[in-house]
């Protein structure tokens, strides 16, 4: 199977079984997830779900957030993973939605990631979730499955894979994309154990042909 057939069947198959992926983190607005999303940073999206809640219901908006004091954020996050950056980051990521963007997120990748707390794969995620913009967010679980179906080759970084991947999926699918990917390696494809059994892309898969073979 050549990549352009690897990635046709993979856009195939999802298109069919999961056309309308999304990101698993609840929010309203686009403040509301760029909040989840830098929580989410090395911490399950289960675990900040149980959260921002709190942290919604009291800071609704990037101008209540930037008045916030870190003693009053810092309980609500405590059990997210690095509370302490993290409680920094929202309130410093907050100011500066306010004082400079006049409260609303921006919506570039460059901008957003003069923001605190925000860097490359943050800023993909927002702008390809709430504007469906052509950026692909590599985290762990897409960096592991595009190396094992064999979408991405001899990738060594996340910005290497990252530009492999949109330069092969269609610009209107890369936003879905994303979440695909994310959505296999969290459920199916696990860094330890992977769930080959019940794949149901192994026939496209390099890492399960090789298995196969030995």
């Amino acid at each position: 199977m050549t990549k352009k057939e690897r990635y046709q069947y993979i856009i195939n198959w999802f298109q069919q079984h999961l056309p309308d992926a999304e990101t698993e983190l609840m929010y309203d607005n686009p403040f509301q997830l760029l909040v989840a999303v830098i929580l989410s940073a090395q911490c399950t999206d289960k675990r900040v779900n149980l959260t921002t809640p709190q942290i919604f219901k009291k800071y609704p908006d990037a101008q209540t957030m930037s008045n916030a004091n870190f003693d009053e954020l810092f309980p609500i996050i405590k059990s997210i993973s690095y509370p302490s950056n993290k409680t920094k980051h929202l309130i410093g990521m907050a100011k500066m939605i306010t004082e400079t963007f006049h409260g609303k997120v921006p919506m570039t990748v460059t901008e957003l990631m003069l923001l605190p707390g925000v860097g490359r794969k943050t800023a993909n995620v927002i702008t390809s979730v709430v504007d469906n913009q052509p950026n692909m967010a590599v985290d762990t679980h897409v960096f592991r499955v595009s190396a094992r179906i064999g979408l991405t080759t001899a990738a060594k970084t996340t910005l290497a894979a990252e530009k492999q991947l949109i330069s092969h999926f269609p610009p209107s699918l890369i936003h879905k994309a994303h979440h695909w990917l994310i959505l296999h390696g969290r459920y199916i494809c696990l860094a330890r154990s992977p769930k080959c059994d019940r794949c149901e892309i192994k026939i496209a898969c390099k890492f399960y042909d090789k298995r196969d073979r030995m």
